[in-house]
C-alpha cells in the first residue's frame, strides 16, 4: 500500500500547497475590505443572487432527469446522458458563444424574447443561464448515479402497498439518494459561483466575481487580485465542509 499513499501524498501536495499559499498570504481584512469595495460588492451580489437561480434551477430539473436517466432502459437513455455530460468537456468561452448563439439579441429566440421584456444578454438572466448551462451537468449526473445504487426492490414494496410513482419517489427513493446527490448540489453551486468563460460572454455586464476579479487583476495588478481569490478559497472550504457534515447527518 505504501506506493499509493506516496502517490496520493504527493497529488494532495501538488493541489494542496497553492490554496494554502494564498490564504496564507493574505491577510483575511485585506480580503474582507476588496469584496466590500464599490467596486467589487456589486459583483459579489450579482454572483450570489444569479448562482442561487442557477441552482434551484438545476435542483428542479437536474434531480427528476438523473432519476429517468437511472431507471431508463430505451434508446434515449444514452443519448440523453450524452448530452447531459457534453457541457463538461466544452470549453467555457465555446460553450458562451453557442449560449450567444441561441439567445443573442440578434436571433430569433433573442427577438422573441426581447419582444415580451425577456431580454437575455447583459442581464442577471444571462448570468444565470451561463451558470446554470456549466452546473447543471454535476447535479444530473451526481442524482443519477445515486438513484441507481437505491435498491429498485424497495421502490416496488411501496408501489405494492399503495404508494403513486411520485410518492414513493419523495419518501422512499430521494431520502435514500440525497447523501450523494448533496454532493453534487454543491459542487455545481460552486461550479456556477466561478464561472467565467461562458459568463463573461453572454453577460459580461451586471458584472459577476470571477468577472471582476479578471478586471481587478487586468486594472490594480496581482495583490489585490489574491485578496479576491482568497474570497473563493474561504468559501469552497466552507461549502465543503458543510457538504460534509450534511452527507454525515444524511448516513
Amino acid at each position: 500500500m505504501r506506493p499509493f499513499f506516496i502517490i496520493a501524498a504527493l497529488l494532495v501536495l501538488v493541489l494542496g500547497v497553492p490554496p494554502l499559499w494564498l490564504v496564507g498570504s493574505v491577510p483575511p481584512a485585506n480580503a474582507l475590505a476588496v469584496l466590500l469595495a464599490p467596486d467589487v460588492a456589486p459583483a459579489v451580489a450579482v454572483s450570489l443572487a444569479a448562482s442561487l437561480l442557477a441552482l434551484v434551477a438545476s435542483v428542479v430539473l437536474g434531480i427528476p432527469a438523473g432519476y429517468a436517466l437511472a431507471r431508463g432502459s430505451g434508446w434515449w437513455r444514452g443519448p440523453a446522458t450524452f448530452a447531459v455530460a457534453l457541457p463538461l468537456v466544452f470549453p467555457p468561452i465555446a460553450t458562451g458563444v453557442m449560449l450567444l448563439a441561441l439567445v443573442g439579441t440578434r436571433t430569433p429566440l433573442g427577438t422573441a424574447l426581447g419582444a415580451i421584456g425577456l431580454q437575455i444578454v447583459d442581464r442577471l438572466g444571462g448570468v444565470a443561464l451561463a451558470e446554470f448551462f456549466v452546473s447543471a451537468p454535476f447535479i444530473v449526473i451526481a442524482a443519477a448515479a445515486a438513484f441507481a445504487e437505491v435498491d429498485v426492490r424497495l421502490e416496488e414494496a411501496a408501489r405494492t402497498l399503495g404508494a403513486t410513482t411520485l410518492r414513493t419517489f419523495f419518501i422512499v427513493s430521494l431520502p435514500l439518494a440525497a447523501p450523494t446527490i448533496s454532493a453534487g448540489v454543491l459542487l455545481g453551486w460552486l461550479r456556477a459561483l466561478g464561472e467565467y468563460g461562458a459568463t463573461s460572454i453572454v453577460a459580461y455586464h451586471p458584472t459577476s466575481l470571477p468577472v471582476a476579479l479578471y478586471v481587478v487583476l487586468s486594472s490594480d495588478g496581482l495583490q489585490r487580485a489574491l485578496a479576491i481569490a482568497y474570497a473563493f478559497i474561504v468559501f469552497a472550504a466552507l461549502v465543503v465542509a458543510a457538504q460534509a457534515a450534511l452527507r454525515r447527518r444524511l448516513l
